[in-house]
């Protein structure tokens, strides 16, 4: 890709494995919750299926879950909301091939960062990954005050590096939220097929797409 100087990068199933992550996570969650159930494995696929990929808020998520699930004894969402904050972030893992793709885009390009999410659990995440300080700048949209797909959050990365959009190139997951929102305002994108479909609707289209980060080596 000519005349590209940054690589910015999706947080959540782009660097971090997200489905493993939560999975961790619930089982970490139904092993302190449930006990006394003898048979997990259809606990932790409901919270699984019921989460939607980490699009459904989690006050929702947990309220659901406090009216499906065999509790003993029925905690207050605070609690479970508390405990979703203080432990989710710690089971963080890379997505595969994460780490050196990160130390390979660093030799050549200034290297971002741009996450939906409350900073934090997208801090923490990022923090238990050891890779904070890989990053020329990190945009978390809590204290950003906009989200992706809004096309000025992807401004606000390129105007931190003083680079023209078309210098930067976006790489994420969602179509609309990643592919889209950065294709908008004017970024080159690279889209990595990993849960989400693409959907038809969108104008806007990758210069490439990939189903695993190794293959960046050869774009890049």
């Amino acid at each position: 890709m000519e005349n590209i100087k940054a690589v910015i990068f999706d947080l959540d199933n782009t660097l971090l494995d997200r489905m493993s992550t939560f999975r961790d996570f619930v089982n970490s969650f139904v092993n302190t919750y449930f006990q006394h159930v003898e048979e997990i494995e259809d606990i932790v696929h409901r919270i699984v299926e019921l989460d939607e990929d980490g699009y459904k808020d989690k006050n929702k998520l947990f309220a659901e879950l406090l009216e499906e699930l065999p509790w003993l004894v029925k905690p207050d969402i605070t609690d479970l909301l508390n405990y979703y904050s203080a432990q989710y972030s710690t089971n963080a893992l890379f997505m595969e091939h994460a780490a050196e793709t990160i130390q390979y885009v660093r030799q050549k390009y200034k290297v971002g960062l741009i996450t939906n999410g409350r900073n934090m659990i997208q801090y923490g995440k990022i923090d238990q990954l050891g890779i904070r300080n890989d990053f020329d700048f990190i945009i978390v949209s809590e204290e950003a005050g906009i989200k992706k797909p809004n096309i000025k959050i992807f401004q606000m990365a390129y105007e931190k590096i003083e680079l023209k959009p078309e210098e930067c190139v976006y790489i994420g997951d969602h179509p609309i939220n990643d592919i889209e929102g950065a294709g908008k305002a004017g970024m080159n994108t690279i889209w990595i097929e990993v849960n989400q479909p693409w959907k038809h609707e969108i104008t806007i289209r990758p210069q490439h797409t990939i189903k695993h980060l190794r293959e960046l080596l050869e774009i890049l």
